[in-house]
């Protein structure tokens, strides 16, 4: 009798093993997985990088410029944030992004935008600006609310976080998002 609770006891103990084992691989390929993720960096755009949508080339024109990318494949580039958030809000996006990238329009010129690429999603946002990018109006963006709210009330706009961007300020007939007129 024993004999048949000490067999009892040493399978259960290769179980417990067996499932402590089986989490701990789990918990390390969750790991590698987000360390992919964390991974992705943004790219400076070369002289020959050119908009996803319109094919052109983003050193061409002046405003801040953004980057899609994906958890399969090559990113896309935008010459204009107006054309990225036509794509994070079109209804049929449907690849799954991994990183979206915008530039810190306070630390770097309007007319030559170059590095200082921050997180789209936590970026502040002026729509309704005076001032244009590749397309016309476009959006601002900023890493925080004070440069956001100084060039609001320089350029004109409203300020938004990125969640608070909806289809119609994207729109190329949108008042909200072409009204040089709007005021802070």
């Amino acid at each position: 009798m024993n004999s048949g609770l000490i067999v009892k006891k040493s399978a259960l103990a290769r179980m417990a093993s067996s499932k402590w084992i089986s989490g701990l691989v789990l918990i390390a390929a969750l790991a590698a997985c987000s360390e992919a993720v964390q991974k992705i960096a943004a790219q400076e755009p070369t002289d020959d990088t050119a908009c996803a949508l319109d094919g052109m080339i983003l050193k061409d024109y002046a405003g801040p410029k953004a980057q899609m990318h994906y958890t399969e494949g090559q990113p896309d580039f935008f010459c204009d944030l107006t054309e990225l958030f036509g794509q994070v809000l079109a209804p049929e996006h449907k690849r799954a992004v991994a990183a979206i990238y915008v530039q810190d329009m306070g630390k770097t010129e309007w007319e030559h935008p170059q590095g200082n690429w921050i997180d789209a999603k936590t970026a502040i946002y002026v729509v309704g600006s005076k001032k244009r990018g590749s397309m016309g109006p476009t959006f601002g963006s900023f890493s925080n609310a004070q440069d956001a709210e100084a060039f609001a009330q320089k350029e004109g706009g409203k300020v938004f976080r990125f969640e608070q961007i909806t289809a119609d300020m994207v729109s190329m007939n949108s008042t909200a998002a072409h009204d040089d007129g709007m005021s802070h």
